[in-house]
């Protein structure tokens, strides 16, 4: 709208999300924080169900942080190559399970830097597990969220995951990033898609999104 701001612009998506989406969760499977830690690294360029899947034949054979760091990269491999990138992915799991064990007790650290530090962790990870795990603020900055974010309005051309992420810091609630950026993923998928042109006629928020019915 005319004169609004992007804050104020903010404000009205996540409430509008809210009501569309009003589970917002993460829709990689997992009961333990190492457990996510391994999925959001064989998520890149890979689904999230296809993950699902792929994860439980691997914690069938290694059931643990030490049994993971004690594989070979060909035993892991072996296992998640249907994920894509399988020979960089099972060097940075194992190396990743290695550092925690060696690192951490086998326990995934709090702190957004020290998930940093660990092999085959970005930002984008190192957000999902603060927000999701422990339950403070993030801003995860996927494919979903890149893209709807320019679309909306609420960044102006930015395409770099972690210009946008410092861009929404500005404008968005912390106590409400984790939950927006989950509820961005659904609405990526079910109607502002990637693939075709977006759906905005059923768009809940069509009369306030900047770029309503033009794809970017």
């Amino acid at each position: 709208m005319k004169g609004q701001t992007k804050e104020e612009l903010a404000l009205a998506i996540i409430e509008r999300l809210k009501k569309e989406y009003p589970q917002a969760e993460c829709t990689l499977d997992y009961n333990q924080a190492w457990k996510l830690l391994v999925s959001v690294r064989l998520a890149a360029q890979c689904t999230d169900a296809r993950v699902n899947v792929v994860v439980e034949k691997l914690y069938d054979k290694f059931p643990d942080v030490a049994s993971l760091a004690a594989a070979s990269e060909d035993e892991i491999e072996e296992i998640v190559r249907p994920c894509g990138l399988g020979r960089s992915k099972a060097r940075d799991i194992r190396a990743c399970m290695g550092m925690l064990q060696d690192k951490y007790g086998g326990n995934v650290p709090g702190d957004f830097d020290a998930l940093l530090s660990l092999p085959g962790v970005g930002r984008k990870s190192a957000n999902l597990i603060m927000g999701d795990v422990f339950g403070k603020p993030a801003i995860v900055t996927d494919t979903h969220c890149i893209r709807l974010v320019n679309r909306m309005g609420l960044v102006d051309n930015i395409k770099d995951p972690k210009k946008v992420e410092m861009a929404l810091w500005k404008i968005i609630p912390p106590k409400e990033g984790n939950d927006f950026c989950h509820r961005l993923v659904n609405h990526g998928r079910a109607v502002c898609t990637a693939r075709t042109r977006p759906y905005c006629d059923k768009c809940c928020l069509q009369d306030i999104c900047k770029k309503s019915g033009v794809g970017v």
